[in-house]
């Protein structure tokens, strides 16, 4: 199969994912403007969740629109991929009908199974391993608001989950230094770890993590699926909640990024979301911008088949 697929940050090269985010901003600017642009006209992409989700349907949805293409939402009661027919069937017979996919799942394994029989591009919106997408429009906002982030600081803080490993993704390809603050035990999975070698370094203390960092970002403490952990892990996290005194502690430049859901008053403070250096509203809007620039490199134009 030929078929170019977005697993993974490491799918791209630091050049095109350089040129996404780039192609991100143009987007943005095309449509703050007005103008109408649509070469993905006639085509349609099936968005599947085994997650809930808000920003992922509406940013791929919304996108797929005003790019004059359509997409269509299935939840695991709508199809057969929840009820044991095999994932590379319903893969096989999918992609025949389909132009792109978009799987928001569990198990990584799901998508990497899913794309090794499809015939078109299969974009991961969220795993238990990476969540991509999301950091397209991280980095998209950063540079946006503060230029390249090549040789800065970074500090992620809380639980080494999904979102945590996809930042090391992040930090070899835009090339820079990672700090992780998490509690003993729930650090990013050794696998990521192990790839970006000098690039991260995991502390137990958060002040220390953010000591003059450019960038700092967490998540909520409990993840879709470890909802039996929640009070445990209220506990264990306590100390980890980015609040403006934290941040304070970072550059005077620094920006707070939160892929949200927040669960204000747990991993963020009441109030942070409202400090001005958080950006997690442009971070927001910018999936609808970086996966638009996303589909149009992976989904085949219509005007190339007429």
């Amino acid at each position: 199969m030929s078929a170019r697929h977005f697993l993974s940050l490491m799918d791209c090269t630091p050049q095109e994912l350089n040129g996404l985010i780039r192609r991100g901003i143009e987007l943005k600017d095309l449509r703050n403007r007005g103008a109408l642009y649509e070469p993905l006209k006639n085509r349609v992409l099936g968005m599947i969740f085994e997650k809930a989700s808000t920003r992922t349907r509406l940013s791929f949805e919304a996108g797929m629109i005003q790019l004059g293409g359509q997409a269509i939402f299935l939840s695991p009661r709508d199809t057969q991929l929840g009820r044991g027919e095999p994932i590379s069937d319903s893969a096989i017979v999918m992609s025949r009908m389909l132009d792109a996919v978009m799987i928001r799942t569990f198990a990584h394994s799901t998508l990497t199974e899913f794309a090794a029989h499809s015939q078109v591009p299969v974009i991961n919106g969220l795993s238990d391993d990476l969540h991509p997408c999301q950091l397209l429009a991280d980095m998209q906002t950063f540079l946006e608001q503060r230029g390249s982030i090549q040789g800065k600081t970074v500090a992620w803080i809380g639980d080494g989950n999904n979102m945590c490993n996809t930042y090391i993704e992040a930090a070899i390809q835009f090339d820079f230094q990672l700090r992780v603050a998490c509690p003993q035990g729930y650090e990013p999975k050794a696998e990521f770890l192990a790839q970006a070698g000098e690039r991260v370094t995991i502390v137990r203390d958060p002040r220390e993590a953010v000591a003059g960092a450019h960038l700092v970002s967490t998540d909520v403490w409990t993840s879709m699926g470890q909802e039996e952990e929640a009070g445990a892990r209220l506990q264990l996290f306590r100390p980890y909640q980015v609040n403006r005194a934290l941040l304070d502690q970072a550059a005077a430049e620094v920006i707070f990024l939160h892929c949200l859901p927040a669960h204000r008053g747990e991993e963020i403070s009441q109030d942070l979301l409202d400090d001005p250096r958080s950006l997690a509203w442009d971070q927001a809007e910018n999936r609808l911008h970086a996966q638009k620039a996303l589909l149009e490199m992976l989904v085949e134009p219509a005007y190339h088949h007429a």
